[in-house]
């Protein structure tokens, strides 16, 4: 693997610390199946220039996580025409970082990568619970005729048998799509969008507790007023301390593994909202390192 400089990667700090890297993280900008706004295939590369900009002291912890974790950045690389040889090559790049007992953090890109993604997580562990976090059910069974769109990302990570879910945010499936969840609740935990206000998440015990976990983040979950960087944007979405106290509890109580974002479509001149997914992904990785056993 070739890696930027440490000033060129995620979060630019100093390469001269000399901190042993944790973390590889993958820039994944595949865009193939997206089916309204497109731009997701630059949403790594502005990730990862707005990182530059995110402070490395957290208020929250009193610490730089950075420095306890340590953090190296692919160098871009050409991705693989088609979407099914696409995923295979991200798997193969997450199948060496996890050799070498390294946290991959993707970011897309759409959210076909996860299947993709999570491949050698499947084979590595005898199971693994999604974290995910989408304004869509993503179980479509194919979308447009693709069985890989970023439509069916959930329903393709399920037909690994060893995976369940559990969803955050979501507010938009088709029919199909509740039919399937209905017949398939045993692996399908949805909180839905609508009823944020009444989530019981004292239920976070029970679905991840010394689980071993991977967490595929959807911008948009978030609300459009805040994440409309994004190519299907919904209304009634979740804000950013709806989130942040799930993923913590989460990382406080299971075993995090690996992790993606996906699906920002930059918009020209308005970079505050690569901003708030580059802070998302350093908020990600100082949970998950501060409550590694």
């Amino acid at each position: 693997m070739k890696y930027l400089s440490q000033k060129k990667g995620f979060l630019g700090y100093d390469a001269n610390q000399n901190i042993e890297p944790k973390v590889i993280v993958v820039p994944f900008g595949l865009e193939k199946t997206v089916s309204y706004g497109g731009g997701t295939k630059n949403g790594p590369k502005e990730i990862i220039k707005a990182s530059h900009q995110v402070e490395l002291f957290d208020e929250e912890l009193n610490k730089e996580p950075y420095k306890e974790i340590g953090i190296k950045t692919i160098k871009p690389f050409a991705i693989k025409k088609k979407i099914k040889n696409a995923l295979d090559q991200l798997s193969a790049i997450n199948k060496e970082i996890l050799s070498k007992n390294k946290f991959p953090l993707v970011f897309g890109g759409e959210h076909s990568i996860t299947p993709g993604a999570i491949k050698p997580f499947v084979n590595k562990y005898d199971h693994i619970t999604l974290l995910h976090f989408d304004a869509h059910a993503d179980l479509r069974e194919s979308y447009q005729g693709e069985k890989f769109s970023h439509a069916s990302a959930i329903k393709r990570c399920l037909d690994f048998k060893n995976v369940n879910v559990v969803s955050f945010g979501i507010r938009n499936l088709s029919l199909p799509e509740m039919n399937f969840y209905n017949k398939n609740r045993s692996r399908i935990e949805i909180f839905w969008g609508k009823d944020k206000k009444n989530w019981d998440l004292s239920k976070l015990n029970k679905l991840f507790k010394n689980k071993t976990v991977y967490i595929t983040f959807d911008v948009d979950s978030f609300d459009a007023s805040i994440m409309p960087a994004t190519g299907t944007p919904e209304p009634g979405g979740l804000l950013w301390e709806d989130v942040l106290p799930i993923i913590k509890e989460v990382c406080k109580i299971s075993n995090t593994v690996g992790a993606d974002i996906n699906e920002l479509a930059p918009i020209k001149n308005f970079d505050s909202y690569n901003f708030l997914v580059a802070k998302l992904a350093y908020k990600i990785l100082a949970y998950t390192f501060e409550f590694k056993k």
